[in-house]
């Protein structure tokens, strides 16, 4: 065994994995766990984090856990959310390298192998999987790129596109993680702006292997805002570019009827008044929106709620 393979089978891992309603893929999840870390270390923990499933879900993963002790459950006290239930399974997470993977197996288990491996050749702090392709709708497929596109130039980092929760980082990364306690939470997002040493591997996304998208458009879209209001102004500072840009039109409408008058060709009727008032309260109710977006979420950080609560933990 090289003297690489040896520095690696000394670190245990721990693979976090959020699990909401997902009982059509539990063993073949399981199935595929099994035939990709134990080539990296049979010194590993699975942390399947329950985030308050109502069909078997639970009773599966009792199961696995009964089994094999390998396989853990921190199950939720209700269903917290996405990003709630991967910060429940990082507060609990022992590992000295830690993963982070969707239970819809669209990130593939056997990816986890070359992402340690990168961590450990280039020793890196962070190693996050980035897609080449997504099978997904078309709908989709055309939001998503959007959306990172747009994060992309909001972090000014050139590699923060099409890129998800899938990573693998060392202990040290997952303190900082938790440091973050934001209720408005969107992960990649605040692993970019950790700093660390960071590295990718680029793979193909499946598709979901079974059952519905538990990600719907609605909570993309949240999602989306979440990511977008956390860690940008960029929507005030969008509307008041607007704002300035309908005042420049405002004054050149006011020099431009002026010299109408003068002229004698001002131009008559109410369709040009009624166009622009129109506009201009659209901007406002949009602008009064992008402030509330703002304000609900100070709200909510003043509220101080915890980010969820751990109901039990079977190990």
């Amino acid at each position: 065994m090289s003297s690489q393979s040896l520095i690696a089978n000394q670190h245990m891992i721990s693979v976090v994995i959020p699990i909401f309603n997902e009982e059509l893929l539990i063993s073949e999840l399981h199935k595929r766990i099994l035939g990709s870390i134990p080539a990296i270390t049979e010194d590993f923990e699975i942390l399947f984090v329950d985030d308050g499933s109502s069909d078997n879900s639970l009773l599966m993963l009792f199961e696995l856990n009964r089994k094999d002790k390998r396989f853990k459950i921190i199950q939720l006290s209700k269903n917290f959310g996405h990003q709630q239930a991967y910060s429940a399974g990082l507060s609990v997470a022992k590992g000295e390298h830690i993963v982070m993977m969707d239970g819809d197996l669209q990130d593939p288990p056997e990816l986890i192998i070359e992402m340690h491996a990168k961590l450990i050749s280039e020793q890196s702090d962070i190693v996050y999987a980035k897609r080449l392709d997504k099978k997904e709708t078309f709908i989709r497929k055309f939001l998503m790129n959007r959306f990172h596109a747009i994060f992309r130039n909001i972090l000014k980092t050139p590699n923060a596109d099409n890129v998800g929760n899938f990573a693998i980082f060392t202990k040290e990364v997952k303190q900082a993680f938790m440091l973050y306690s934001e209720k408005s939470r969107y992960l990649p997002g605040i692993r970019f702006n950790l700093g660390y040493k960071q590295d990718f591997v680029l793979y193909s996304r499946d598709a979901r292997y079974a059952g519905d998208a538990k990600m719907t458009l609605s909570k993309l879209f949240t999602l989306a805002l979440d990511a977008i209001f956390s860690f940008s102004n960029l929507p005030l500072r969008f509307f008041l570019i607007l704002g300035i840009g309908g005042i420049a039109i405002s004054i050149l409408g006011f020099i431009y009827i002026l010299i109408g008058k003068i002229l004698g060709i001002a131009p008559y009727g109410w369709s040009s008044t009624l166009f622009f008032m129109f506009l201009f309260n659209s901007i406002q109710i949009t602008f009064l929106g992008i402030i509330g977006e703002y304000v609900y979420r100070i709200y909510k950080e003043v509220q101080n709620r915890p980010l969820f609560i751990i109901k039990k933990v079977i190990e």
